[in-house]
């Protein structure tokens, strides 16, 4: 697997109108140094319905939740090379300066995004891994189809790498098609850590707003709990709902941080 972490920043609400009005194109972007930048798309406040009545256990009881705050989320997963400008090494087995970091495990996500909130954090905003909430709504980008694209999986191709495109390797961010919200590889290419701890039956008995995961667990989620899959992973499996989970020192060559 492929170990991606997708990092957000919290904003309150005063701060990030405020950054809405200057910044209409809705996206911030970060400096990291020796060239290297980070793209942050602004996710707005809303609500989604979480699950699907044909799918299978957990995923039936079908809720509503409410994001009950805006933030702002990589427009891609975390590049090798942003790894690098921000923590010095890069883990990666698949080798690439643009392709996404990869065998960092949830640990290693939390000293990545204390070091962001050390060198670049402004008043007002914390860099975290996002929820499993808050990565599921901005996945579905406002569709609640079984892909964000739609129902047929024959347009995954179009979207994201999986079993049968991918060569079994990762591939540089952005070269698929974004989502509704110009988020790229949010399917496959490479698992993505969620700052929740999992649990089995939380996904169906969450609270309806802000859900942030049980209070403790045995395990992390994954993001991409894992969520979206990655190259690895068949087409009928890289879809939005997919759910899966490591131990947080867990690293593995399809599983990004960020």
């Amino acid at each position: 697997m492929t170990l991606l972490v997708l990092i957000g920043s919290e904003v309150n609400l005063a701060d990030a109108q405020s950054i809405r009005q200057q910044n209409p194109a809705k996206e911030l972007l970060m400096d990291l140094g020796g060239g290297v930048k980070m793209g942050r798309l602004w996710i707005p406040a809303g609500s989604f319905k979480r699950g699907d009545a044909k799918g299978p256990g957990y995923e039936q009881s079908v809720h509503q939740v409410n994001i009950t705050k805006p933030f702002y989320l990589g427009k891609y997963e975390v590049t090798q090379e942003q790894w690098q400008a921000v923590m010095g090494n890069n883990p990666s087995y698949f080798k690439n300066p643009t392709n996404p970091v990869e065998s960092v495990s949830w640990i290693d996500c939390q000293r990545f995004a204390r070091r962001m909130n050390e060198k670049f954090a402004i008043p007002g905003e914390k860099y975290a891994l996002p929820t499993e909430a808050q990565w599921e709504y901005a996945c579905r980008a406002a569709r609640g189809t079984r892909y964000f694209f739609g129902d047929d999986e024959k347009a995954l191709g179009d979207y994201a790498w999986y079993d049968d495109n991918s060569g079994n390797k990762t591939h540089p961010v952005g070269r698929k098609l974004p989502n509704a919200w110009g988020l790229y590889d949010m399917l496959g290419n490479a698992w993505e850590w969620c700052q929740d701890w999992h649990a089995a039956d939380y996904y169906a008995k969450s609270p309806p707003d802000d859900p942030t995961g049980p209070v403790a667990g045995t395990c992390r989620s994954i993001g991409h709990v894992a969520r979206g899959g990655s190259w690895d992973y068949p087409a009928g499996q890289d879809r939005t709902l997919l759910r899966d989970y490591d131990a947080p020192e867990y690293k593995l060559d399809d599983l990004t941080g960020c």
